[in-house]
């Protein structure tokens, strides 16, 4: 079978004649899990969950590691719960309560609530009760001693005693950004970065003599600090200033590197420098740090040398890396355990398109399996034990929640029968993973929705393109909340009738560095596009699917596609949901591109607005649904207002749904289950005929 045929994976599609309709309700009324913090002794476990909007903390602990709740909140208000930690006892765990300010100081306030909101650090005991307040801020983190903790207000450190002895203060004055604090092992200091606009330091403040240092500065970037375990020096990350992304980056002309500073003198030295050309400009996994600093003086990081995001490890008195996780798969998050012999981990090695958890020493041997099979698995953290592997898991019906692996046994939930009695997952389908050439042959990976239909008919077809664009929709509920809803959202689709394509389109994650970084993508090109017709060309030529019905949906970058695929292919494409996407990239470029960093020419204005819906907006011809809350931190407000006006010129049909004071990810679930059904109506109407 030759490149541009097209290949469907083995993976069955549920048939059952007599599934049964269900409501958007149902198919989002399962709580979402995050947050995943190991207790420093005793075993315990925390994670937030999310259940209808209502966000609270609970607590497992062994032998039996059942979940309770040990906070109370009851209301769909838009305040996240996050930044979790516990003390070093393991009886309380301090966290953060609302969202960060925008640029003109606001919290979000998706409610509108006219009595405001805030962002500030609590804590509450492991055995339940009453939160109490203890400082406006975020970012927490407890001192070794469990006294204090320093958190982030106004990009500036300030400390705050748990007991409430002491009023909060500021820590220190440092010019510049204060942030990512760590405390050395005996609390005696304190790390941080200090950004300066196009450099940054690390800075290192003593606690008890009051004095700042800057350990080995330079004209680069310094970040990632991490602690030896002695507490007498330091290892952080160095490179070169970058500019505005969404444009490909292979390899950077000065590779970064990892340092290792002496704290009482503050020289540095090299211990480890990237190589040229593959791997030479940094990509991050999900961890607290990117460096981890285990037993025997290891150092764990993440590098692309092969063309994947892989672990190695690297003497911190310097030498050659080892690769601890050789293949060709993608390391997505990380953590350390208590002893530091271990590092957990997520990747999809040998499941492409799903996660699962492996566990390997620091010093490097075989890595091992912590779960298997068909389902999904992230977010691993190691119990202070060492013992255990607690982690959050899903499947194709059977949305997120938290699990733990204890030694050897069997995974089991924290909470079993918590998903609701009325969820319908006897009803929902499992995609088909599938391989399609895009109309430049690239192959692209996707999942199929298929509804129960007869024989012979021709349904409406939808494709669905996810944020980003670093992401990848998985075969199954996503681990992460704005895609467990879009995937509840797809399944949704499917039971009413549609036949829906989810297309990982390149630059986005789990297909290799060539992949994420590919070429002409984004602002310097758009060669995305070429995915989205290559979708919309596959779902065409289905015998299931009706050629004149197809339409598209998405969110952020996702919305982007969404529109660019309505401007530039309207024979194609009949109808799109567009939620808060990219319109015009050129008028990105004074958000996201200081001119220390980058000049921005006319060349570079010309083809980002080339490769913008906008520049298409002559030939777009389809109706549309816009989507947009008017606090979007992440794409201004004003690139939905001026595409309306655009199509308003064209007299191009178009809906609009609104929300004063949400944000991008929309943080109340009444507001999901709102945009979800505007959406439904919306293709009901536009493609399915329903009146």
């Amino acid at each position: 079978m030759s490149r541009f045929a097209i290949a469907l994976l083995a993976i069955p599609v549920c048939a059952a004649a007599d599934r049964k309709p269900f409501t958007l309700e149902q198919i989002m009324s399962s709580a979402f899990p995050s947050g995943l913090a190991a207790a420093p002794a005793g075993g315990k476990i925390a994670w937030v969950e999310n259940a209808r909007g209502a966000r609270n903390i609970w607590v497992a602990a062994p032998p039996a590691y059942a979940g309770r709740a040990v906070t109370a909140y009851k209301q769909d208000d838009g305040q996240e719960i996050a930044g979790l930690e516990w003390t070093p006892d393991g009886r309380s765990i301090v966290f953060v309560r609302g969202g960060a300010a925008n640029n003109q100081g606001e919290n979000p306030n998706p409610r509108s609530d006219p009595a405001g909101v805030e962002q500030a650090i609590w804590m509450v005991s492991a055995d339940g009760g009453e939160p109490r307040r203890l400082a406006e801020g975020s970012s927490p983190t407890v001192s070794p001693q469990g006294a204090h903790v320093v958190f982030l207000r106004r990009n500036q450190i300030w400390r705050a005693s748990l007991d409430g002895a002491e009023k909060p203060a500021q820590l220190m004055q440092a010019r510049g950004q204060s942030g990512t604090p760590r405390w050395s092992p005996d609390g005696s200091k304190l790390a941080f970065v200090s950004s300066r606009g196009d450099h940054s330091f690390i800075g290192v403040y003593d606690v008890t003599a009051k004095t700042l240092q800057y350990v080995d500065p330079s004209i680069d970037r310094d970040v990632n600090p991490e602690w030896s375990p002695d507490g007498k020096e330091i290892a952080f990350m160095r490179s070169a200033a970058a500019g505005f992304g969404f444009g490909p980056q292979r390899t950077a002309a000065s590779p970064w590197s990892i340092r290792v500073a002496d704290v009482a003198s503050g020289r540095g030295r090299e211990i480890w420098k990237a190589e040229p050309g593959r791997g030479s400009a940094f990509s991050a996994v999900e961890a607290e740090s990117q460096l981890l600093w285990g037993a025997g003086n290891h150092i764990v990081f993440p590098w692309e040398r092969t063309g994947w995001k892989l672990l190695y490890s690297a003497p911190a008195a310097g030498g050659r890396a080892t690769l601890l996780t050789p293949g060709e798969f993608e390391v997505e998050q990380v953590s350390l355990g208590a002893d530091r012999k271990q590092v957990v981990f997520s990747s999809n090695q040998d499941d492409i398109d799903r996660r699962h958890i492996w566990r390997v020493p620091v010093a490097g041997g075989r890595p091992a399996a912590v779960t298997s099979g068909s389902g999904i698995a992230w977010a691993p953290v190691m119990t202070s034990d060492g013992a255990s592997v607690a982690f959050f898991r899903s499947d194709a019906r059977r949305p997120a929640r938290a699990a733990i692996r204890v030694n050897a046994g069997a995974p089991r939930d924290f909470q079993p029968g918590s998903i609701p009695a009325d969820f319908p997952s006897a009803a929902l389908v499992e995609p088909e993973g599938v391989i399609f050439p895009a109309v430049d042959g690239m192959p692209i990976h996707g999942q199929l929705f298929l509804p129960k239909v007869p024989a012979g008919e021709r349904r409406p077809g939808v494709l669905f393109f996810h944020g980003g664009s670093r992401r990848q929709m998985m075969l199954g509920w996503h681990n992460r909340d704005y895609y467990h809803n879009a995937y509840a959202f797809n399944q949704y689709l499917a039971s009413q009738g549609y036949v829906v394509l989810s297309v990982n389109y390149r630059s986005g994650t789990g297909y290799g560095l060539d992949f994420r970084e590919a070429i002409n993508y984004g602002r310097r090109g758009a060669s995305e596009f070429n995915d989205v017709l290559g979708g919309g060309i596959y779902l065409r030529g289905r015998a299931d699917v009706d050629p004149k019905r197809i339409g598209l949906w998405g969110g952020s970058y996702g919305g982007y596609l969404t529109a660019l695929g309505l401007a530039r292919a309207s024979d194609l494409f009949a109808a799109g949901v567009d939620l808060h996407g990219v319109h015009d990239w050129s008028a990105r470029f004074s958000n996201f591109a200081p001119a220390a960093t980058e000049r921005v020419d006319s060349e570079a204005q010309r083809l980002a607005l080339q490769s913008s819906p906008m520049a298409s907006i002559r030939t777009w011809r389809s109706p549309v649904l816009l989507i947009h809350g008017d606090d979007d931190r992440n794409v201004a407000f004003s690139q939905s207002v001026e595409l309306a006006r655009a199509l308003r010129e064209q007299r191009v049909e178009f809906e609009q749904l609104v929300f004063p004071d949400e944000v991008h990810g929309f943080l109340t679930h009444s507001r999901w289950v709102e945009v979800f059904a505007a959406s439904a109506d919306f293709f009901d109407r536009r493609l399915a005929g329903k009146k």
